[in-house]
């Protein structure tokens, strides 16, 4: 938990995982500045490459015979090409390089990273993929260029060869390269607490980190609930860009994406998924118009936080949307083993003193219990 001032309360009681290594701090910083508890659980690492002599030497090379073209594909392996050249004294030397070089971005991250190194992208891909890169170059002579081509942590996905065999000679730059997480029971964790509804949303700033993810949830035997919550809208896959939604989206996992493929439009679209008229589902019942929380519930634009019992069984309710829940059926959906009709008698007690209200938890005599929801919004 932080203690930074919180702006609004649109994300109160909401718990989120930043499933990602790079500029994590940053977007959780704007999350729990409006009302939310973060944590950080990074799918793969990122390891620089700041002192790989392959690196310095193909550095050295494009000072000697500057390339014609220049295509950056991420914005961090940019930055991090930058960093390298002027922690080894040669930032001076390639900038006069590449002082009459075209760079292409492959992205709006990457656009940024060319201007903030003091150079002018001459071209940016809308779609931010490699292959729009190279539709946008095939468009060109590209016999006899030379092309230097800096690569996400991935590797080439077949962009090296495609320009060859248009004629170019290819100068590959691989800055970072991605590995393993450095902490996998966190991003357990994360999985298992998605799929018991003790989180609210998990965001992707990456592909290969939410190929990772997923990876993760298919070993854990979570993918099925996972898609089942995601559908409901009470648990949001949000990424930054379509090319990071594509390994969810083929995985069956409803997702969100950033409108602008920028961290603080990511950001932006989480905030507003759980703000007022936002899309996280809700349900109008006498006490006012009603949504859940990982940490407790809205009613009518108040937060009121609830025991983990307390969440399951609301929630439990919630789902039923009007429905009646036996005993049984609610005791299922409490933390714990051997939950018993005492158990749910106890809970349904504190949850209505919580709302300080009988009407919203209706009993219906010899059947169970039901929300008292007039209907859906």
């Amino acid at each position: 938990m932080t203690s930074r001032r919180i702006l609004d309360a649109a994300l109160a009681g909401c718990t989120i995982v930043v499933a990602a290594d790079r500029r994590a701090g940053d977007l959780a910083s704007a999350l729990e500045r409006r009302g939310a508890q973060v944590y950080r659980a990074p799918a793969m690492s990122i390891y620089p490459n700041v002192d790989d002599e392959k690196l310095l030497g193909r550095t050295r090379e494009l000072i000697a015979d500057p390339p014609d073209i220049v295509i950056v594909t991420t914005g961090v392996g940019f930055r991090a090409w930058m960093d390298a050249a002027h922690e080894n004294d040669l930032a001076e030397e390639l900038s006069d390089a590449l002082r009459t070089t075209e760079f292409v971005a492959r992205g709006p991250k990457a656009h940024g990273a060319i201007q903030q190194a003091g150079f002018v992208a001459d071209w940016v891909a809308e779609s931010e993929t490699s292959a729009e890169v190279l539709e946008y170059l095939r468009a060109t002579t590209l016999q006899g260029k030379r092309v230097a081509v800096q690569h996400h942590g991935a590797g080439s996905d077949g962009l090296d060869e495609a320009l060859s065999s248009a004629g170019a000679s290819v100068v590959s730059l691989i800055v970072y390269r991605w590995g393993p997480p450095l902490e996998p029971h966190l991003v357990e964790r994360s999985v298992a607490q998605a799929a018991t509804g003790e989180i609210d949303a998990v965001l992707f700033t990456s592909a290969p980190g939410a190929a990772a993810w997923i990876q993760t949830a298919e070993r854990a035997g979570a993918l099925e609930v996972l898609r089942r919550r995601a559908g409901l809208g009470r648990l949001l896959f949000a990424a930054v860009g379509p090319i990071t939604a594509l390994p969810l989206r083929e995985a069956r996992l409803a997702t969100t994406v950033a409108e602008r493929g920028r961290m603080g439009s990511l950001a932006r679209c989480v905030i507003k998924y759980f703000g007022v008229d936002g899309s996280v589902p809700s349900l109008l019942t006498k006490e006012g118009e009603m949504s859940m929380r990982s940490g407790g519930v809205v009613m009518a634009g108040e937060f009121t936080p609830l025991s983990r019992a307390g969440v399951s069984l609301l929630g439990a309710l919630f789902d039923a949307a009007g429905g009646v829940l036996s005993r049984e059926e609610i005791a299922q959906h409490l933390p714990g083993r051997g939950q018993n009709a005492h158990a749910v008698e106890m809970a349904v007690a504190r949850v209505r003193e919580a709302l300080g209200s009988r009407d919203v938890v209706s009993t219906v005599v010899k059947r169970g219990y039901r929300l008292a929801v007039d209907s859906a919004v």
